[in-house]
């Protein structure tokens, strides 16, 4: 039964990937937490793109409290120009210490680390049946490498990172997940926001954070 999990698992992952633009490269847990419920979580992004920001936390509060979480966006609670400066580490002690008298036990942070640029080759025959059974089969599907005017294909790989911590009273911000998540640019941002918080989501309730299933009596 174990064997037959694991491999739905597997082919669970391997759809959202192949339809998804958005890869999970890392997913990271702290192994003194199993389960972890939050009464109210911010939801943060941190990007200087205003529009795409609030797009982003919309959607993922919106998608956050469908699932049942007490979930706010960084809008409802920072101040318009907190974000104008970098802060000190006493004005995050005191931004943290005002969440907790809102209510608030979890913070999930999301932002952009970095970007490469990749390119591939397209190959005319992507019809070809893919099945290489040897050294003729393998010749046959790539010598269009040889080709000169073989069609190149560039596209942007952005590495992003989501994070999720407790804001404890008895303890400096304890992380308990992390997630290293690779975007493929796709034709536009809405598409790219969209898949990676539907591959955020799921990993959050794989781990049972967050998003908690019914429990079975």
């Amino acid at each position: 039964m174990r064997v037959f999990l694991v491999c739905v698992s597997i082919c669970i992952i391997s759809l959202l990937q192949s339809c998804n633009s958005s890869e999970l490269i890392e997913n990271w847990k702290n192994p003194d937490i199993d389960v972890f419920q939050a009464e109210k979580v911010l939801v943060l992004a941190m990007t200087s793109d205003v529009k795409n920001r609030k797009l982003f936390e919309k959607r993922l509060v919106d998608l956050l409290k469908d699932k049942g979480v007490n979930a706010v966006g960084s809008d409802a609670f920072f101040n318009p120009e907190f974000t104008s400066r970098p802060r000190t580490e006493e004005e995050l002690g005191d931004l943290e210490r005002a969440m907790l008298s809102e209510g608030f036990d979890a913070i999930l942070v999301s932002k952009v680390l970095g970007a490469e640029d990749k390119v591939t080759l397209v190959q005319s025959y992507r019809n070809w049946d893919k099945s290489v059974n040897g050294f003729e089969d393998d010749y046959y599907a790539h010598q269009g490498i040889y080709v000169e005017d073989e069609e190149m294909q560039k596209y942007t790989v952005y590495h992003a990172e989501s994070a999720l911590y407790c804001i404890c009273p008895t303890k400096e911000r304890e992380i308990i997940w992390k997630g290293s998540i690779d975007v493929t640019e796709p034709d536009n941002d809405r598409k790219a926001i969209k898949d990676y918080i539907s591959m955020l989501v799921w990993a959050l309730e794989e781990q049972e954070l967050l998003i908690i299933g019914p429990v079975d009596y």
